[in-house]
């Protein structure tokens, strides 16, 4: 008998409870912006220099809910529900509300410590998003996906891609207008999130072997070679 491969393909659906709410929140406050407060981006944005002069530190969490225009928006709400929505259902809620914030503010952190004197407002989910780029490809490396739709790729590799891309524009000074130091801050926060446990245990082996090394200078230990001990004998430490 001849075993034939299954492909689905899917678009990520369906739509989950923590994803539906950013969804919600990030197009009601491009409403909002659009609207009603055009010069939201002063107060709610992240701006650097404000960060560190102002201590407007509430903008590393604010701005992720901002977007420039609607194609800005509809790109990151589509790839948030093509890959955050499966990563939700395997994690809980909970989690990806962490997880989601902890990779948006870590990209926040990284665009103010490495442009500190920067003035121009950084706004938008997508180092939210490449956490979560970031997070799918460590738990489906070998799905296929299609770049822009066209091209089939498995996500290690697209993500492999955008990491160095995104780690040569960030140092380069060639932008374009577009975060990269975000993005890069989105994926490294997302990757030490996810890898917690194992980070911690590579910092606490030369801080073990020191132990080891300083108990075994501080402490000798003799032993007796007769085979019967007298209750004299002792041992030295």
């Amino acid at each position: 008998m001849n075993y034939y491969p299954h492909y689905r393909v899917s678009f990520g659906g369906p739509l989950t409870p923590a994803v539906k709410s950013i969804l919600i929140a990030c197009g009601t406050t491009f409403l909002v912006q659009r609207l009603a407060a055009p010069d939201m981006l002063a107060i709610f944005g992240l701006i650097p220099l404000y960060v560190w002069k102002k201590f407007f530190i509430w903008q590393l969490a604010t701005y992720i809910f901002l977007h420039g225009d609607i194609w800005h928006l509809i790109f990151n709400m589509v790839a948030l529900f093509m890959f955050g929505c499966e990563l939700e259902r395997v994690w809980g809620s909970r989690f990806f509300w962490k997880y989601f914030f902890v990779t948006g503010i870590g990209a926040g952190i990284c665009t103010v410590c490495f442009t500190p004197a920067t003035f121009v407002p950084t706004i938008g989910a997508s180092g939210a998003v490449f956490g979560v780029l970031l997070a799918y490809a460590l738990y489906y490396p070998n799905r296929i996906v299609y770049f822009n739709f066209l091209f089939p790729i498995k996500i290690k590799y697209l993500v492999l891609i955008y990491g160095i891309f995104t780690f040569y524009f960030s140092f380069s000074g060639t932008g374009g207008g577009i975060a990269h130091m975000a993005h890069l801050g989105g994926m490294l926060f997302g990757f030490m999130y996810l890898k917690s446990d194992l980070l911690i245990r590579i910092l606490m082996q030369p801080i073990a072997r020191l132990k080891v090394m300083w108990f075994r200078r501080r402490f000798r230990v003799i032993h007796k070679n007769n085979k019967k001990r007298d209750d004299n004998d002792t041992t030295y430490h």
